[in-house]
């Protein structure tokens, strides 16, 4: 089955907590882990992939924490799931010739390049900087509804 396992989702919520918050912001990761609902074991091997990708920075101590390592504009969902889950592949088919013991005959391997590219794009087009945007839309709007009488 083709999904977005916890890894991936967590990854994103660390970088969207993040994202929703001004350029530069350094926070503490027991912030990230309260308002994202991670566990506190994931979510220090999340950070540690993450910032190998170059996508987090870190400091520690006591002033320290995690801080985007580029605008949110510049990070786009392939790079967190590539940083967390490796190379974006829907099939090892994709990966190269020969994978298949049906190749060079097999009728679906053109398929799922297709769909991967496809949903590689989409993955490239979604960044950091929408959901962040996006989110914080859905948090105005709610502080913001009228009271039913």
């Amino acid at each position: 089955m083709f999904r977005i396992n916890r890894k991936i989702d967590y990854s994103i919520r660390v970088m969207l907590c993040l994202a929703k918050r001004p350029i530069g912001s350094r926070i503490p990761t027991n912030t990230v882990q309260e308002e994202m609902l991670i566990p506190r074991p994931f979510l220090q091997r999340l950070i540690a992939n993450l910032s190998n990708a170059n996508l987090l920075l870190t400091y520690p101590g006591p002033n320290g924490g995690i801080e985007l390592a580029r605008s949110p504009l510049n990070i786009n969902l392939r790079q967190i799931w590539e940083a967390t889950e490796g190379p974006f592949t829907i099939s090892e088919c994709v990966k190269s010739l020969g994978e298949c013991p049906l190749d060079p005959s097999c009728p679906m391997r053109n398929h799922w390049i297709q769909l991967q590219d496809i949903i590689a794009n989409e993955l490239e087009n979604i960044t950091l900087e929408i959901l962040a945007r996006e989110a914080n839309s859905i948090i105005s709007q709610k502080n913001h509804r009228p009271l039913k009488i």
